[in-house]
């Protein structure tokens, strides 16, 4: 500790107003030693706040420490006349509702302590849910928007708002936030001439708009001192009565005691900076959030192949008749966001289904870049936005032509992406085994929303990520056959030490030869080696694998994703149709 820290200098120069994170309610405080004691060091941050109205402003500018911080009592009260106060409304006298409080607090009486609630107008208004000691906006990106401290018994220190969300609730219902708050740091030393507060001396002072006190003390004055005891008790109840009752109280039924004494012997000088300052928090009048009001920060996109911009609320339009171009790469970002989920609805065109809401229709060019009508991504919210833009570039190739058929003619193509029928092959192979052979193929489900974020041609970038995706394909797939199960239907001599495929491939074997089923496995047994080499990516073996696997290297990257999910797929697809096909699998 230094004077620096006592005087809080540095703290004070510093307001909430700028600050990312606003508190609504705060005591916390964090203490070493006994209070009593040379030694002790603690340091207290109180904070109350309270929302005014316009119309409150010149009452609202007078009310401080004393009115709205801490100690403010904050309940619902019903008056014997009929009149109500919510436990939301401050009021300045009786029946005179000024203000709202942003957190409420509930006594707890019977299990004991108290707990703080943020007021549910202001989680309906923002649409958040608490998440352990955060409350999230799901259609943000569940960004955090408030947060609470525990202590280390549970007990709530402190409920706290990020500061844009804060205003655009404020600027919604027109209302200013006036915080009230008091710092003390107290330190214990034996002398202060040999401390390091020397020369100090107990003084006040008004500082950046606020008030600083200084207080030097023996802590033998400040603890010590006098006392005194008084005990009165009635002489005249019978004890051994039934029902005894006590008469009118009179000199002659009751009787005292009363002693006194001192205590002190305290050593040391007890240091303690204190300082007050009340702030408001003013909203800037724009409520995108909550009132719907239009953002001014929205990005501008690339609309034509000299580079022209335009702003986003002039492709908000319906009829706008413009598309946008996008890296692949903005597919895979937006996919890493929790909420967010990849819809397929042709071989080229799909949907990106976020947490607003909405779904974005996207379509692959011949240059493999995303191509999406510009009106589904200027409605998009304004963080969302942000994200595409940073992907958008000048057109290159043309719009995508199932997109054009599914938008301008109105006659979607009745192709399937090679994502989609992955996952339905594997579903047809898995009844097939259910209904025809009895036995399970798979050891356990898997979540088919997630597993589609992987599988995913967008997965494919470079060599590297090639590879991973091949890993992905085995994971799903070869990963989860059911060892137990195909050893039993396998009548390899060397069964018990072959892998999921190689059982698989000899329980096929067994209706089509060795020859026809090595070659149908072809695809999934290039992509498990891709696997292996992606663990070992200077593999020598990585080119044979992916000609194992049929990809045409020549392609582009993204291609030869579509490619290895399209063979692997088709090779499930064989091993369903020739193992039960005179089943009637379909």
């Amino acid at each position: 500790m230094d004077k620096d820290w006592i005087l809080q200098k540095k703290e004070t120069r510093r307001t909430f107003s700028k600050s990312t994170w606003i508190p609504l309610r705060q005591s916390s405080d964090n203490k070493q030693g006994n209070v009593k004691d040379v030694g002790y060091i603690n340091e207290f941050f109180g904070c109350g706040s309270v929302a005014f109205p316009p119309e409150s402003r010149e009452v609202a500018e007078s009310l401080s420490w004393s009115e709205i911080g801490i100690g403010t009592t904050i309940a619902p009260y019903a008056y014997e006349d009929g009149y109500y106060s919510a436990i939301d409304e401050y009021q300045y006298n009786d029946r005179e509702p000024i203000g709202t409080h942003l957190v409420l607090e509930l006594p707890l009486p019977v299990v004991g302590g108290r707990q703080w609630i943020l007021n549910p107008d202001l989680v309906a208004a923002l649409r958040l849910i608490k998440e352990g000691e955060k409350w999230v906006r799901p259609e943000e990106n569940f960004v955090v928007v408030a947060r609470e401290v525990l202590d280390n018994d549970g007990e709530q220190r402190s409920i706290e708002i990020k500061r844009e969300f804060l205003l655009d609730y404020l600027a919604a219902r027109k209302l200013s936030l006036r915080l009230s708050y008091y710092r003390q740091r107290v330190e214990n030393v034996a002398a202060l001439e040999t401390s390091l507060y020397a020369n100090l001396k107990s003084h006040q002072e008004k500082r950046d708009s606020g008030r600083y006190e200084l207080l030097i003390r023996e802590i033998n004055d400040v603890f010590g001192g006098g006392w005194a005891l008084f005990r009165a008790w009635r002489t005249d109840v019978d004890e051994d009565e039934d029902a005894p009752v006590m008469g009118p109280e009179t000199d002659e039924n009751t009787d005292y005691e009363k002693s006194q004494g001192q205590k002190g012997g305290y050593k040391g000088v007890r240091v303690e900076g204190n300082f007050w300052r009340d702030e408001w928090i003013e909203h800037q009048g724009i409520s995108t959030r909550v009132r719907g009001d239009a953002d001014k920060n929205l990005p501008s996109f690339i609309v034509d192949t000299d580079g022209t911009r335009l702003a986003s609320v002039e492709l908000n339009n319906e009829d706008v008749g413009r598309w946008l171009w996008f890296r692949p790469s903005i597919v895979n970002e937006l996919l890493t966001l929790r909420g967010f989920s990849l819809r397929w609805f042709s071989s080229e065109t799909g949907g990106i289904i976020s947490t607003s809401g909405y779904s974005t229709h996207f379509g692959i060019n011949s240059s493999d870049l995303i191509t999406i009508y510009a009106y589904d991504v200027a409605r998009l919210p304004a963080w969302e936005q942000h994200i595409w833009a940073a992907h958008n570039l000048a057109p290159d190739g043309k719009v995508s032509s199932e997109l054009l058929e599914s938008q301008v003619k109105a006659k979607p193509v009745s192709t399937h992406a090679v994502e989609e029928l992955f996952f339905k092959v594997i579903d047809l192979l898995e009844v097939g085994f259910k209904e025809v052979l009895n036995v399970p193929i798979f050891t356990h489900e898997i979540d088919r929303n997630e597993s589609l974020k992987q599988v995913s041609r967008f997965a494919s970038k470079d060599q590297a990520s090639l590879l991973r995706l091949a890993k992905e394909l085995v994971r799903v797939f070869s990963d989860r056959l059911d060892i137990r199960e195909l050893r039993k239907l396998s009548t390899h001599d060397n069964k018990a030490k072959l892998g999921s495929n190689k059982l698989l491939e000899d329980v096929l074997a067994q209706k089509i030869g060795q020859e026809k089923a090595r070659k149908i496995f072809g695809p999934i047994a290039g992509a498990y080696d891709m696997r292996v080499g992606d663990a070992h990516p200077t593999s020598s073996k990585i080119g044979d694998a992916l000609r194992l696997a049929a990809i045409d290297d020549s392609n582009s990257y993204l291609k030869q994703g579509e490619q290895l999910i399209s063979n692997f797929g088709q090779s499930i697809w064989w091993i369903g149709k020739l193992l039960f096909e005179e089943e009637s699998i379909r």
